[in-house]
């Protein structure tokens, strides 16, 4: 090579030769701060028109549409050190267009003390979190029945915080009734899923007796209109209240809770997790013996009025699949119940209608 190797070290101190022929070169390549990682493969000759160049994907993606130059430059090098200070203009430019390499412009000190007024304005008291950049900062909030709310936020110079409180309490006021009727019913029943629900969560299932109960599914817009139901249970209780709900359905009165309106429907009280916690009430899985497993509570059950065991699907499908007498039809299982020896059917889906 016409130049050493110590004018390579002046110009690229972060790549060095890894044989002694010195005709493998690896390391680093720096441009406005940035270090690339490059590998250089030179012949048997050691002419650097012939030269092999392996670069890091960051290196590639940046250097992509200079290829061509890239190749011009090399061929025309009479050594590395030049080809090397070549490379490092090239991707100097080429960095100079990266958009993703550019290190963002700060806001303007405006924003920062329009943000510090706006904090003062809302209150100190209402600030959860706020990080030193002053980009991420997470509020709380109460809306008009004493619940209590947080919005994390990604703030730029373009936002207004107080207009964002703003939209977030009447976002809160919007959803008010939406809570209410949920609140209720977590209140007032036996919420067996979810078991400790989020503000979000819009669905309950509630108990309704032993092994029954029932899938409600809320709009959060209009949470007094009737919602989307489905019963769980043996059919000779599940099939008259769903005869019930459909003959009453006309009955419902938007003006009413969700819940009177589904006793009403139904034409039943729903009982409170205290009174059935007095009674035989169980919804232990006849199988496992467990309530939860895998997350999933028990959702099959004996169809036998004189039984009604309830079973996780899982237990239930591998206790069918292991009995002889078993037989199978597509995604229905039938087969003898564990503690009643009757005929029972197990759909393999997620929801039983």
């Amino acid at each position: 090579m016409a130049a050493g190797f110590g004018s390579l070290l002046r110009e690229c101190p972060l790549l060095l030769p890894q044989n002694q022929e010195k005709s493998v070169y690896e390391g680093f390549v720096t441009a406005q701060g940035i270090d690339f990682h490059i590998r250089i493969l030179l012949p048997v000759d050691l002419q650097l028109k012939n030269a092999r160049i392996q670069c890091s994907w960051q290196l590639k993606k940046v250097l992509s549409g200079y290829q061509q130059i890239l190749k011009q430059r090399l061929q025309r090098s009479v050594d590395l050190v030049s080809f090397m200070v070549e490379l490092k203009t090239v991707l100097e430019a080429a960095l100079k267009n990266a958009r993703e390499f550019q290190s963002p412009a700060l806001p303007p000190l405006q924003h920062y003390s329009g943000l510090i007024r706006d904090i003062e304005t809302l209150g100190w008291n209402k600030v959860v979190f706020v990080d030193p950049s002053f980009t991420t900062i997470k509020l709380k909030a109460e809306d008009s029945c004493g619940r209590h709310h947080q919005i994390t936020l990604k703030l730029n110079p373009k936002s207004s915080l107080l207009s964002i409180h703003r939209q977030f309490l009447a976002a809160l006021e919007s959803l008010k009734a939406f809570w209410n009727a949920l609140d209720e019913i977590d209140e007032k029943t036996w919420v067996l899923e979810p078991e400790k629900p989020t503000r979000s969560a819009t669905m309950r299932r509630i108990a309704i007796g032993n092994n029954v109960s029932i899938n409600v599914e809320v709009d959060p817009r209009h949470p007094n209109m009737p919602p989307e139901c489905f019963f769980l249970g043996p059919d000779h209780v599940v099939n008259p209240l769903k005869i019930k709900l459909n003959s009453n359905i006309h009955m419902w009165d938007p003006e009413v809770s969700l819940l009177q309106n589904l006793k009403e429907v139904l034409e039943m009280d729903f009982p409170s997790r205290e009174a059935l916690d007095k009674s035989d009430f169980s919804m232990d899985c006849g199988i496992c013996y467990a309530y939860r497993l895998d997350g999933a509570i028990p959702d099959q059950v004996c169809d036998d009025s004189r039984c009604g065991q309830p079973f996780h699907q899982a237990c239930l499908y591998e206790w069918l699949r292991g009995l002889p007498s078993s037989r199978q039809s597509y995604n229905v299982i039938f087969g003898e119940c564990p503690y009643c020896n009757k005929q029972i059917t197990l759909k393999m889906s997620l929801k039983k209608a």
